[in-house]
């Protein structure tokens, strides 16, 4: 039975957006880097897709990715927000707190700058 394209569409517009912080590693050189995002589930592939251009602003990044290959590189979730109705800067401020706790406790780098 074909899925209903409405029904589809539907669900995918009242889907949970999950927020948080990831991790990248590249295993060769045991780099990690850590971001924060308000949609964990998108941020791969911009990210993956910036990197496979060349065209990070990361230059560090950008040249591990490009010196050891994708394949060495994994995105990996370190922690995801609970569901909770919060306001723009309450999200900003509970991101900005992971991505703190994160580059710490990874002893990582800043994705970005």
């Amino acid at each position: 039975m074909k899925p209903d394209r409405k029904q589809l569409v539907r669900d995918y517009k009242e889907r949970k957006i999950a927020a948080g912080a990831f991790a990248v590693r590249c295993a060769p050189s045991g780099q990690t880097w850590v971001e924060v995002s308000p949609n964990l589930h998108n941020r791969q592939n911009g990210l993956w897709f910036a990197l496979r251009l060349g065209g990070h602003p990361n230059r560090i990044l950008q040249q591990a990715w490009t010196e050891h290959g994708e394949a060495a590189f994994t995105y990996e979730v370190v922690e995801q927000l609970p569901d909770a109705e919060r306001s723009q800067r309450e999200l900003t401020n509970a991101l900005k707190d992971l991505s703190a706790k994160w580059r710490e406790a990874l002893n990582a780098e800043k994705l970005t700058g």
